[in-house]
């Protein structure tokens, strides 16, 4: 009896379409053997499946593979040595439920976190590999998966051998908040090193690989490389079309929509990808250079310190949150939500009138457009040449719209990038004003590379040469908050936030229920007062109250005295120890 017949039998006998039941009839294949495709419905046989690379012979679908088998299907035979295995995640936000749920995991799965790394060969080429399993909290980045990865990649960078990462992901992991964004600048800053050493890296694309991992180590590969119809993207789908109201075209996010669109390298089969790799590594080997790599190469691996922030001064305001019950400190921190979002609070341009002098004004990315959400350009400050550019929310509704509300595209963000470089170029400071809700989430953003252009954002900030201040003025929104933020010091203003994402998306994706928008506040510890205690941040500045356009003075005067300060301080730092002290910043989170 063919296989479709037994699996349209048994679905009968079960009353269930769509399933097998063995439980309302006697099966007529061994129990296990059976199974169902999810992608065409067709029934195949599971031992098939594993042995062509677990593809569905039928509609030739992909099904995910897990981290070992992954390994298994690309390294030479026995070669694979593991690292980092016992790593685990802590819990930082003290989430309700979060360590048992890992524990559940651990148990369920047999992995420690939701990337397994290491070294192997591959055809004999030497390279470290790192696997995302989608079975662990579907991979998503936490502070132990941005941990394992950055190990991977500095042992790489001390031993000089080619990295190979295998993105597959949901994004950021929510439960961690903050410190989950902060896992982004740590592995985009890590490969910015392997790259400087003059070494490989591959990055391979499967189903999903979307949010915070596509915005960082996902897409900064020297060759990216992507599976069919696998779904890559910054926002994901659902998020799109509730964002502009639309349903999306057939194919949206695929690997062949980014191939089109100029995004990643290849697509390539599951089959010949092996010899693919192969082939892209013995292309890149290279005798080893005799010049000293001292200064490019990452140092051993430091113990994690507990980071202990400089003192507020006394200008600045003492919170006390100790002393506040918890109901108080929700509200406390909802309260802080709302205030970074008052319509006549200060914005970027107020700052730039208020703090410089002979500003002008820069347009474009020199790709596309020009992103009127980021206004930059250079001025003085106290006689200082100096790059300044902040995100832009308007000061009315009709501003407003013509900024997209402080929401920048991806040219938005290589308008950014390019007057930063510019800025190294000449030696200039680099001032960032921050204020977003995040970046946008729209069709065409995703067309243009929005996950691309916030990691490249990233991963060059981490190694400019040049000092680099970022200030949160308002609203400072997940990866569209941190593409202007890897900077050597960021600072909060009392009243501004700064989180992985909006309360209301934290609600919504954790619990289902974005009305739970204020609880979630409090959960997140996005406030200044949280991400100053917790490190995140070094300065909070006190706000007066309301704070209003009337009463900026108040704030850009002592800011003034700050930054005169900061660039004292960094101006004075050679290259190499400037771009040091930043990479430990972001290597300590």
């Amino acid at each position: 009896m063919k296989l479709d017949n037994v699996f349209k039998k048994t679905r009968l006998l079960s009353g269930k379409k769509g399933y097998i039941s063995l439980g309302s009839a006697k099966p007529e294949v061994p129990e296990g053997l059976l199974r169902k495709c999810n992608k065409c419905g067709g029934a195949i046989i599971s031992e098939d499946v594993k042995n062509d690379y677990y593809i569905c012979p039928k509609c030739g679908g992909y099904f995910r593979v897990h981290a070992y088998r992954r390994i298994e299907m690309v390294a030479d035979a026995g070669t694979f040595e593991e690292w980092d295995e016992e790593f685990e995640t802590p819990n930082p936000l003290e989430y309700k439920g979060y360590e048992e749920k890992l524990d559940g995991l651990r148990e369920k799965t047999g992995l420690k976190e939701a990337v397994v790394t290491g070294r192997a060969r591959i055809d004999g080429t030497e390279t470290v590999l790192g696997v995302c399993d989608g079975r662990f909290l579907m991979a998503s980045m936490g502070e132990a998966v941005g941990e394992k990865i950055a190990r991977a990649v500095e042992r790489a960078t001390r031993e000089r051998l080619p990295v190979i990462l295998f993105a597959c992901s949901g994004g950021a992991r929510m439960q961690e908040g903050i410190i989950s964004l902060m896992q982004m600048a740590k592995t985009s800053a890590a490969l910015k090193r392997h790259s400087d050493a003059g070494l490989l890296y591959i990055s391979v694309l499967t189903d999903p690989t979307t949010g915070g991992v596509t915005a960082s180590f996902a897409m900064l590969g020297d060759v990216i490389l992507a599976e069919p119809k696998a779904l890559i993207g910054f926002a994901g789908p659902r998020v799109i079309e509730q964002t502009i109201g639309q349903k999306l075209p057939k194919g949206f996010q695929r690997s062949e929509f980014l191939l089109e669109h100029g995004f990643i390298d290849g697509i390539v089969e599951r089959p010949q990808l092996k010899e693919t790799l192969s082939r892209i590594l013995m292309l890149h080997e290279t005798a080893e250079p005799e010049a000293n790599m001292a200064e490019i190469l990452v140092a051993e691996t430091k113990e994690k310190e507990t980071r202990k922030p400089e003192a507020a001064s006394t200008e600045d305001r003492s919170f006390g949150a100790g002393e506040l019950s918890v109901g108080n400190r929700l509200a406390a921190a909802w309260d802080r939500v709302q205030m970074s979002r008052m319509n006549d609070r200060p914005v970027g341009s107020d700052y730039i009138r208020e703090l410089f002098t002979d500003f002008i004004e820069f347009h474009g990315d020199r790709y596309f457009a020009d992103d009127k959400a980021v206004i930059g350009g250079i001025a003085r400050f106290r006689g200082i040449p100096v790059t300044v550019i902040a995100q832009a929310k308007g000061t009315n509704t009709r501003e407003n719209i013509e900024r997209n509300f402080g929401m920048p595209s991806p040219d938005g963000y290589r308008k950014a990038l390019r007057l930063m470089k510019q800025a190294e170029k000449f030696g200039r400071p680099v001032i960032c004003f921050v204020d977003t809700p995040g970046a946008f989430c729209g069709l065409e953003a995703e067309e243009r590379g929005q996950g691309e252009a916030i990691a490249r954002n990233i991963y060059e900030m981490s190694g400019l040469k040049v000092p680099v201040l970022s200030i949160i003025i308002g609203e400072g929104g997940s990866g569209g908050a941190l593409a202007m933020a890897t900077a050597d010091e960021v600072w909060m203003l009392e009243n501004s936030i700064y989180s992985i994402l909006s309360p209301e998306g934290f609600a919504s994706i954790l619990w289902k229920d974005s009305s739970r928008a204020k609880e979630a506040a409090g959960v997140m510890k996005l406030t200044a007062e949280d991400l100053y205690r917790m490190g995140i941040v070094e300065q909070v500045l006190a706000e007066p109250s309301p704070y209003t356009i009337e009463n900026l003075k108040e704030v850009t005067g002592r800011l003034a005295g700050k930054i005169d300060g900061f660039l004292s301080k960094y101006g004075k730092m050679p290259e190499a120890e400037l771009t040091e002290h930043r990479y430990q910043r972001f290597r300590r989170m």
